[in-house]
């Protein structure tokens, strides 16, 4: 009934609990800073910074920018200002978020990886009168509008974070929230994200976002003094708000890795055994490669491992115990406009064996519904769109109006009149004991021959083949180039046909004969789905490629050729009957 429907959903969702609401992130830092003033906050390459050493350095950063002054003498930085930070991962790095934060304002990340052309558009449309930088990074920012400071009107001019002078005489004491007029509702920071018109939008989140998430964790995965978590993902993506930020706030050590570090496992694997780090985040796809780089008792320090940002295979999970029994995998799901995750799944308490693996539970005061078209909640079990509601969502996107109120919508479900939940775009079900499954993105469903099929669930039936490690299924159009097995001579198709090809990765050490053939594959499919979803082709890679932050880049993905599809030896009939059929 629909009364009783209505009811478990809702408790699926009582998630509230306490926490410090009206704080701001840098102050939980400070906190942390008088009770281990010693301890090491951070360290990169033979470096290191103490609490009371980071706190101190951030804080003379703080008071620079603060002294900073436009043309009419009025203030640069204030609460949601926004200050720009292009930097290589360092020492600096971490210095200049915090020092933005401390003087009242809100950082944008802007990745030197990016393309000239887009790091303009960033400064310009976060408006940032001011980029934190480093000396070997000036000759990528020419051209971008911005000068050295104080030089040129109506530039933003930029600090050198390697030099000694921006610290040189500023004060070390803490700057307070009666000086910045800060308040948890201000800007944390601005995160740009990929946009459908094929210009990056920046997600807007506010100190209260953040710290609800920073603040909240299960007792099996919570952080101590005697943890170190590693800092490799780019800081344009909000994991890095996690690497960062949850350690400083717990009195754990953050180990930064040298730049570009995150593409290269033998380093991973080297700094993670060397640095003793205890907790990482990975990218599924990248976790995949990390494993098959350990050796012997490397990395037998890890404790726990945080996935997110695609779908965590059963498979995958199966390697990783093999490898590191000792290590609690958790799963995670969260996009940028509602501070960095919303669930939680802890993969060693159920769920980690054959099906999908979920993604989790709501985290503490965050409310998940699964909306069909009409907008009304989905039955246990039934397919539909993600919701988000509750303290993590973001303010919106910056100087976007009408994708915000596209996106942004008002929450119907609270009787707060200002509620508001992000609709994602993700596709997902509930199952009975309250975890979420996640389905892929409604943009990933495609329609074949007049059958509209969830790519994602193709791949979780694939995943279920204990050889396979890791799969990708899309739809590729017949005849799209001359290596297409679909357009060559002798196979059915015109172009603009659609056809489905899976994209597998075989399990480390697997014996070549015990490597599945196509028709193997093909026939356990078949024995699980409709023979409309059963793809045409199997290309077997040995590692999936991967965009610069670790996802599976799609684009790069092959055509299949001959040896991916299913073929049939010709042999003669045998015998009268044979002959006649």
């Amino acid at each position: 009934p629909q009364e009783e429907l209505d009811q478990i959903l809702r408790g699926f969702n009582q998630t509230e609990a306490e926490y410090p609401r009206e704080a701001l992130i840098h102050e939980l830092f400070e906190q942390q800073v008088e009770r281990t003033p010693d301890a090491v906050a951070v360290q990169y390459e033979g470096e290191q910074l103490s609490y009371a050493g980071l706190n101190a350095k951030a804080n003379q950063l703080a008071h620079r920018l603060r002294a900073l002054r436009d043309e009419a003498g009025n203030p640069v930085v204030g609460p949601d200002e926004r200050v720009a930070i292009c930097v290589e991962r360092s020492l600096e790095m971490v210095v200049g978020l915090l020092g933005i934060l401390k003087a009242g304002a809100a950082y944008v990340p802007v990745d030197p990886e990016y393309p000239q052309d887009r790091i303009a558009y960033v400064l310009q449309d976060a408006g940032a009168r001011i980029v934190l930088t480093q000396r070997r990074l000036l000759a990528l920012l020419q051209g971008t509008g911005t000068v050295p400071e104080g030089e040129g009107d109506g530039y933003a001019r930029i600090l050198l974070l390697d030099d000694e002078g921006v610290y040189a005489g500023q004060p070390t004491t803490n700057i307070t929230r009666a000086e910045t007029e800060q308040t948890s509702r201000h800007l944390a920071y601005v995160i740009y994200t990929s946009g459908s018109t094929g210009l990056p939008k920046g997600v807007m989140n506010e100190h209260q976002g953040v710290l609800n998430r920073l603040c909240w964790m299960p007792d099996d995965f919570c952080l101590s003094s005697e943890d170190a978590i590693l800092q490799k993902t780019p800081y344009g993506f909000d994991m890095s708000v996690l690497e960062i930020f949850w350690p400083l706030l717990s009195g754990a050590t953050v180990v930064v890795a040298r730049s570009f570090g995150q593409r290269d496992p033998d380093y991973l694997v080297q700094l993670i055994t060397e640095s003793k780090v205890t907790t990482c985040y990975f990218i599924p796809s990248m976790l995949q490669a990390f494993l098959g780089h350990i050796r012997g008792d490397e990395c037998k320090n890890l404790r726990k491992i945080l996935c997110a940002g695609e779908e965590l295979s059963p498979g995958l999970i199966r390697y990783f115990n093999e490898l590191l029994p000792d290590c609690l995998v958790c799963n995670a799901y969260g996009p940028t406009e509602a501070a960095v995750e919303v669930t939680y799944w802890a993969c060693k308490s159920k769920g980690e064996r054959g099906g999908r693996i979920p993604i989790g539970r709501p985290v503490s005061n965050t409310r998940i519904y699964i909306l069909d078209a009409q907008g009304q909640p989905v039955p246990i079990g039934v397919a539909g769109e993600i919701h988000i509601a509750g303290d993590g969502v973001a303010r919106g996107y910056l100087n976007r109006p009408e994708l915000t109120a596209e996106r942004f919508v008002r929450d119907p479900f609270s009787d707060d009149p200002d509620a508001r939940m992000y609709r994602t775009g993700d596709l997902g079900r509930w199952r009975a004991d309250g975890a979420i499954e996640y389905l892929g993105r409604n943009d990933f469903q495609v329609k074949i021959r007049g059958f509209r099929i969830e790519l994602g669930e193709i791949e979780a039936r694939l995943a279920e083949v204990p050889a396979v490690r890791e799969v990708v299924v899309l739809a590729r159009e017949a005849g799209q180039n001359r290596e297409d097995a679909f357009g060559a001579s002798g196979n059915t198709g015109t172009t603009g046909d659609k056809r489905l090809v899976a994209y597998w990765v075989a399990r480390e050490g697997l014996a070549e004969v015990d490597v599945p053939t196509v028709e193997a594959l093909r026939e356990h499919l078949r024995a699980e789905l409709p023979a409309y979803m059963v793809p045409s082709a199997f290309v077997r890679l040995d590692a999936m490629p991967l965009t610069p932050n670790g996802k599976v880049d799609r684009k790069a993905l092959p055509a299949p050729d001959a040896n991916a599809l299913v073929t049939h030896v010709y042999e003669a009939p045998q015998g009268p009957v044979e002959e006649v059929l």
